[in-house]
Order: C-alpha cells, then sequence, then structure tokens
C-alpha cells in the first residue's frame, strides 16, 4: 500500500511540478538574449516567479518520495512506475495548460501505459 502511495505521490507531483514550472516560464517569456547580463536578469525574474517556484517545491517532494521508493524497492520497478509521468504530463498538458495533443501523442501514452502493466506485471 505504501509503495502504490509513493508511486501515486511522485506521479502527481511530478506532473504537478511540470506544470507550474511550464506556467511560470510562459509568464517569464521566452529567452532570447543570451549575453550575461541579460542572463542575470532573467535568472532574477524566474526565481520571484511564484509558478516557477511552486513547481520547483512539488518536484522536490516528487524526488524525495522516488529517494524513498529506492530505499526499499527494485530500481527496475520504480523507473517503469515512473514512466506514468508522461501519461499524467500529457494530461496536464492537455486540460492545465490548453495544449494541443495530437493523435499521435495520445496514442503514445496509451502506449506507455501498456509498457507500464507490461513491465509491473509478475
Amino acid at each position: 500500500m505504501l509503495t502504490a502511495l509513493l508511486v501515486a505521490a511522485m506521479v502527481l507531483f511530478e506532473a504537478g511540478g511540470d506544470v507550474l514550472i511550464t506556467r511560470g516560464m510562459r509568464q517569464i517569456g521566452a529567452v532570447t538574449d543570451f549575453r550575461p547580463h541579460a542572463l542575470l536578469l532573467t535568472i532574477g525574474r524566474i526565481m520571484r516567479n511564484a509558478s516557477f517556484l511552486g513547481g520547483i517545491g512539488l518536484s522536490s517532494v516528487r524526488f524525495a518520495a522516488f529517494l524513498i521508493l529506492l530505499s526499499y524497492v527494485d530500481l527496475s520497478i520504480v523507473i517503469p512506475a515512473s514512466a506514468l509521468i508522461f501519461v499524467v504530463g500529457t494530461f496536464s498538458a492537455r486540460f492545465l495548460l490548453d495544449e494541443e495533443i495530437t493523435a499521435q501523442r495520445w496514442i503514445g501514452s496509451c502506449l506507455v501505459c501498456i509498457g507500464v502493466a507490461l513491465a509491473a506485471s509478475p
């Protein structure tokens, strides 16, 4: 039961972190000036962006869940289970960020689900 909860936390927190980081970077805008001073200004804006910082926080929780899982579950189980992040991330991108997801990407997400199911079975 604990393993399932940690995997769910790992998947949900990583997807949530990715969504918030994406939202934050969209709020910052495209990085087009790569001169050192301009990059420092951009980094300053990033470090003051609440969405970005929230995303980093959620990703940190995901990493903690990952470490706890690795302390007692084989890596060959944890890695395939973490692939569900791609599925949840695709749904999140579509419904939280209003991204257009092609049929090819939906099929890819379904294939990831099938792969996780195959890898998780004994």
